[in-house]
């Protein structure tokens, strides 16, 4: 497991990006068995900031910074971001301005 934490660490999103691991969310049916994500379709909206980019320049020349930080709980677009697959596991690549909520 250190290695797979090694190559995160390594990971380093341009700028206006993030590095978000998705939380997993299991769904209870009525009759108390759990569903994972992918048995529902149902994606996860909300993960953990596992890394930062840069400041965002803007077409004006303005500096947009990253709504979060490194450890924060975020909520973001449903359908926003784009998924990488590392040793197995999914993250997203989220842009700032996908991310609606941090959690605290």
């Amino acid at each position: 497991m250190a290695k797979s934490s090694n190559i995160l660490s390594s990971v380093k999103p341009t700028s206006g990006y993030v590095l978000i691991e998705p939380e997993e969310t299991a769904k209870q049916t009525t009759s108390g068995i759990y569903l994972p994500d992918s048995a529902t379709g149902d994606k996860p909206q909300q993960g953990k900031v596992l890394s930062v980019g840069p400041d965002e320049i803007t077409d004006k020349g303005l500096k947009k910074p990253c709504p979060a930080k490194i450890g924060d709980k975020v909520i973001y677009k449903k359908w926003g971001g784009n998924e990488v697959k590392i040793e197995n596991k999914e993250y997203l690549f989220v842009k700032f301005e996908d991310i609606l909520a941090v959690i605290s």
